[in-house]
């Protein structure tokens, strides 16, 4: 069975690209669009959130509450509109965000949660970022209550209609600046990043975990014949990473300047900057993982 876990989904879309392209000509409307999404990006990063993919000029992203999502949504909304016009035209955006578990595969993840973002994003207008009332639920107080509830739609693949809520992102008088809350909510969260044949993962939510090993449902599939198919699990404890190995042959861990150490069922708190290799030491293997902890 494949790992499961819970998440917040959001999927963001670029609206009038199509109509850019056509007015503005195709290099300034690729310079525009380009913009934009490293404006989602920056949007992402900054909430803890990572970007899983991009799709043509939309993006998904992952976040470990629905509170960095709203946060996310608010802060992209905010930086697309203070773009300026291309002619007289200007992009925009619709997102949608939806909390719920999720099955993770390499480095994607699919399922029921997955699908209802998607939807979510695809009801949204031009300006809008919308939600389920269940997600709703789930927020903070303050936030919810720069939501409004609007009306039930039928949507694909779901038995009863979901009903729709959306988030009141523009600032004025009377509305909540979500962004800014959520940043207060929020600790300071250490990175963690790991580097392996042209894969470059990386880790910010508390609740998330990676399990590195042979079997091809691993988070981090490692090819040596002395790993075990699940062979050791990195997950985060408040502000520390802390790898547990679970194998036959153990997990072999070098920070840098350090001596190599040994782990059999055993604990480590990766810090700084080193290399985890499985089944056996460093020296004798290429399947090398490098880790920074930042």
């Amino acid at each position: 069975m494949e790992p499961s876990r819970q998440t917040t989904v959001l999927f963001a879309d670029i609206t009038g690209s199509t109509r850019l392209y056509e007015t503005a000509g195709d290099s300034r409307a690729a310079e525009e669009i380009a913009v934009c999404m490293q404006k989602l990006r920056e949007a992402v990063e900054a909430h803890g959130g990572r970007v899983v993919k991009t799709m043509g000029d939309a993006i998904m992203a992952l976040f470990s509450t629905p509170n960095a999502a709203a946060a996310a949504a608010a802060r992209m909304q905010t930086d697309v509109e203070s773009l300026p016009a291309v002619g007289n035209r200007k992009l925009g955006l619709r997102i949608g965000f939806q909390s719920g578990p999720v099955i993770q595969r390499e480095n994607d993840v699919f399922g029921d949660t997955v699908n209802l973002a998607y939807r979510l994003h695809e009801q949204a207008v031009k300006g809008q970022v919308l939600t389920s009332d269940d997600t709703v639920s789930l927020l903070a107080p303050i936030i919810r209550g720069a939501t409004r509830r609007l009306y039930p739609v039928p949507v694909k693949g779901k038995a009863e209609e979901v009903e729709l809520v959306e988030l009141l992102w523009e600032q004025n008088a009377d509305i909540t600046d979500v962004a800014q809350t959520v940043s207060l909510l929020r600790s300071p969260q250490a990175r963690l990043r790991l580097v392996h044949r042209g894969q470059d993962i990386v880790r910010r939510r508390g609740s998330e975990s990676l399990m590195l090993g042979r079997d091809q449902t691993c988070q981090l599939v490692i090819a040596d014949h002395k790993a075990s198919r699940q062979h050791c699990t990195i997950e985060r404890r408040q502000d520390k990473f802390m790898l547990r190995d679970h194998s036959t042959n153990g997990t072999f861990i070098t920070v840098e300047s350090e001596l190599e150490v040994m782990l059999q069922r055993e604990e480590f708190q990766l810090r700084k900057h080193g290399w985890i290799a499985l089944g056996q030491s460093r020296a004798d293997t290429r399947e090398v993982v490098e880790f920074f902890c930042e």
